[in-house]
Formats: structure tokens, sequence, C-alpha cells
């Protein structure tokens, strides 16, 4: 019987990529995903049917995907990170009503960044999205304040474009309500791909220019500091 995979395809690299992401790839007859997403596979799509669509199709290849099976083939739609974060398994699992659905994680974009930062998610955090394409930016506002005001260490994805080059200024003005100066941010452009950049500056010091729509930007909570060329975030444990 045909089955819908949604797979999280990690940060972009091969090697980021689950096994089992690797196995339901390899056992579709389909692969559905953005134009650059379906680039991240190689030639694992070869000999595969292959639908993409460029940037806001996803409702698009959602329904491609559905259609698919529906046709009695085996077809992945895929997301980078996780697809249950910003991806595509929310809208598939809303509009697949008589298929069989399954999600397959991957390795989120914050997850990844972290790991080349050091250690900056070693306790609570938030994930929040700048992008306001659904999420009306007085709300996003409102998430970032009240993540600050808890101590949270935050990741923001999609955190600055031509469009919205004030948003993360702004976030980051918000945070200075919280937080000292020093507090560390780490900034990951093209976490997990080829030509990754990583950087480590402050509240105070932070380069919005340094920041684009592929950067993940993580800020330390009131106890993250920086050690060797490293942020780190405390877990708590007595080490001494």
């Amino acid at each position: 019987m045909s089955k819908l995979y949604v797979v999280g395809i990690g940060p972009g690299g091969k090697e980021n990529m689950t096994f089992r992401a690797k196995e339901v790839i390899d056992n579709s007859d389909a692969i559905v995903g953005y134009t650059p997403y379906i680039d991240y596979l190689g030639d694992w799509v070869d000999g595969k049917e292959v639908f993409s669509t460029g940037m806001r199709g996803e409702i698009e290849r959602c329904k491609q995907a559905i259609d698919l099976v529906k046709e009695g083939k085996t077809t992945s739609i895929i997301s980078t990170g996780d697809a249950g974060l910003y991806g595509m398994a929310g809208p598939i699992l809303e509009l697949a009503k008589d298929i069989e659905v399954e999600v397959v994680p991957g390795v989120t974009a914050a997850f990844s960044a972290a790991s080349e930062l050091g250690s900056p998610i070693m306790h609570d955090y938030s994930s929040i999205s700048l992008s306001d394409l659904m999420t009306p930016l007085d709300v996003i506002y409102k998430r970032v304040e009240n993540a600050a005001a808890a101590d949270f260490v935050i990741a923001l994805y999609n955190p600055r474009s031509k469009g919205r080059p004030d948003y993360l200024e702004h976030s980051i003005e918000l945070v200075r309500k919280y937080r000292s100066l020093d507090t560390p941010i780490g900034l990951v452009k093209d976490s997990g791909r080829p030509g990754t950049q990583v950087k480590i500056t402050t509240v105070g010091d932070i380069n919005y220019e340094d920041v684009d729509m592929l950067t993940v930007v993580i800020i330390g909570n009131s106890n993250t500091y920086i050690e060797a060329g490293k942020m780190i975030t405390p877990r708590g444990y007595n080490i001494k």
C-alpha cells in the first residue's frame, strides 16, 4: 500500500540526515519539495518522479504529494530541519484525510547551529520565526519579549531579509530590556552546509549586516558565557 512520508532532511548536508530519512527516500517512488531542497538530495532522486516548486508553493506541494499517494505511489515530501518545525508536517496532516502518513524527524537548524557554536541550548529555550508571512508582527514581538523576560535561550529563524531589514534589530531591542549587553549571541549562516559561517558576538555588539535569511540567531540566557571561542549555557551541574 502506498504511503506518504513527511521527511525532515536536516540542515541540508547528507551527513546530517538520519538513517530513517535515507531509507524512506530510497523506498519512495516520488519526491516532492522546494526546489533547493531537492538539490540537497543529489543522486538520491535519480529514477524517481520529482515534483518541485519555488517559494510559497507549500500548499501546492502538499496537494501534489497527496495526489501521488492516491495514484498508488509511495511518496516523500521533504523539509529542511525537522518537518514538524516550520515544515510540511502540519499542512499535510491538515489536508490528508484518507491516506497513511508518517512523519520522519530531522535535525533542526537551531540544533545544527548550536553544535557549531558550542553548547548554547543546554537549558530551556524558545524557537521563534521572525517571518510575518504566517504570524502577525505584533504577535512575534510579544513572543520575543516574553521569551526574553522568562530568561529562555532564544533561537531566531528567518531573522532578516531585504523586505524585513529591521525585525531583528527591534527584537534585540526587546531582549535588551531583560539581558545585559554582554549576553552572547551566536550567528550561524548555512548551518550544516558547505561554507558554513559561524560568529559569536553579544547583545551589545551585534552587527545586523552579518545576518540574512539563511542565518540562525541564538541568543543566550542570563547565564550563557563564552569560553575558548565556544558559547556555553550551563545546565546547572555542580562542576568544579
